[in-house]
């Protein structure tokens, strides 16, 4: 469990490898999500950005817990394109100001909160918008509750949140322009957010 526990750099990197791993493997499935919606390019994009995160992992795992984490924000803003490297970059970077080599879950709870408020405030969304908004605020609702098994609920959270992107009408980004097309469609922003909350529920896993 993340409770009182210890979180160092190198188990940053660790989630870093799972991350890509896993967004390489479905990065098919996220560009096809988003060529119904949206550019077409966002599991090419997000793939290319984790991949050039790994490229200094060994720097990273050198820094501290939230240098680690703000290098990974400014690497994702330079190498993913469209409005996901900056979304993802500002969720990053704000939780690297907030959190330092020991945490408890009580601290990744209230960072967690404060960096969703940054990326509303950067992309002009909110939650109900089907954006990766609706995976990251009842993901932070359950860090928040916290208790037993909470890797496999975070898991459970995410993807039944992604799924449940699917009949809500886009308001943000570019599949607002869709209108109600938009609707019956998997938000991709949702989904790499759900398969980066499986990398972390992973690691959380494998270290408890």
């Amino acid at each position: 469990m993340i409770t009182e526990s210890t979180v160092q750099a190198r188990t940053i990197t660790t989630w870093l490898a799972e991350a890509e791993a896993d967004i390489k493997a479905q990065s098919d499935l996220l560009t096809q999500l988003d060529a119904a919606i949206g550019d077409g390019d966002h599991g090419i994009n997000m793939r290319r950005g984790f991949e050039a995160v790994l490229t200094d992992v060994e720097t990273l795992s050198a820094k501290t817990l939230g240098d680690a984490l703000k290098g990974v924000g400014t690497t994702l803003v330079m190498k993913v394109g469209g409005a996901s490297g900056p979304l993802y970059g500002t969720l990053f970077m704000a939780l690297g100001k907030s959190l330092t080599d020991e945490i408890t879950r009580e601290a990744v709870a209230d960072a967690f909160g404060q960096a969703i408020e940054a990326v509303k405030l950067r992309g002009k969304s909110d939650v109900g918008h089907k954006t990766m908004l609706d995976v990251l605020a009842p993901v932070h609702a359950a860090i928040r509750a916290g208790g037993e098994d909470l890797p496999a609920r975070l898991r459970a959270t995410a993807h039944a949140a992604a799924q449940a992107t699917i009949p809500m009408k886009a308001i943000r980004g570019r599949a607002s322009f869709l209108g109600e097309r938009s609707v019956g469609h998997m938000d991709p922003g949702a989904r790499s957010s759900a398969l980066i909350i499986d990398a972390v529920a992973d690691v959380m896993e494998g270290t408890a």
